[in-house]
């Protein structure tokens, strides 16, 4: 059951480029049927239940602006409330450029909201999909009690290329990759997304106070 599916981003600054921000929503809801790049709400897992905050980078490149910040930390109060679990599941390029410093006051925002969960007992699970980057990561999805990530998936704070061309070194074939993160100890497990479903199942029952 999704939940605060009303929230809608607005355009405090006023921002445009090629096109006003305004515009650029509005395409992105008609394309993706979604208010925004993340869908929170209640669901059941084979049968465990938890609070779900699941991105879609088809919104706008899953970018984190000021209602996929207050939707997150909404879905920990609710998982907190429920005495449930918070399974994230990432897929972003990032905090929304469109608004600023607004946007990039949602990585404080959520990371104290993880910490609210914690407090009250409750689990934040963590899937990083591809890519997974910038703010996002820099965030609420590396801070999972678990960290898991899909094969081959891009989770590093900026892509490959901007590294290679800021730095001038030639990188590793699998940098930031999941592959490469997991031999860093920066994730928990690689998990095909065939394996998702009964992995989670298992870490729910696990962390779960029934």
């Amino acid at each position: 059951m999704e939940e605060d599916a009303e929230l809608r981003s607005a355009d405090p600054l006023g921002f445009f480029d090629l096109r006003p921000y305004t515009e650029r929503l509005a395409e992105a809801e008609v394309a993706t049927g979604l208010g925004d790049a993340v869908v929170c709400g209640a669901a059941t897992i084979e049968g465990e239940g938890c609070r779900l905050a699941i991105m879609d980078f088809a919104f706008m490149g899953g970018s984190m602006g000021s209602v996929v910040g207050e939707k997150f930390a909404r879905a920990c109060e609710s998982a907190a409330s429920a005495g449930v679990p918070l399974v994230s599941v990432s897929a972003s390029g990032g905090a929304r450029m469109q608004e600023g410093i607004l946007a990039l006051m949602q990585l404080p925002k959520t990371v104290c909201a993880i910490e609210e969960l914690h407090e009250s007992g409750g689990a934040l699970l963590s899937v990083l999909t591809h890519p997974t980057t910038g703010g996002v990561l820099a965030s609420y999805a590396s801070l999972g009690d678990v960290v898991l990530a899909e094969p081959g998936a891009l989770m590093s704070f900026a892509g490959p290329r901007v590294v290679a061309q800021t730095t001038r070194e030639k990188l590793p074939d699998d940098f930031g990759l999941a592959e490469s993160n997991y031999r860093f100890g920066h994730l928990d497990a690689i998990v095909p997304r065939s394996d998702l479903r009964p992995t989670l199942s298992r870490l729910l029952r696990l962390f779960g106070k029934s």
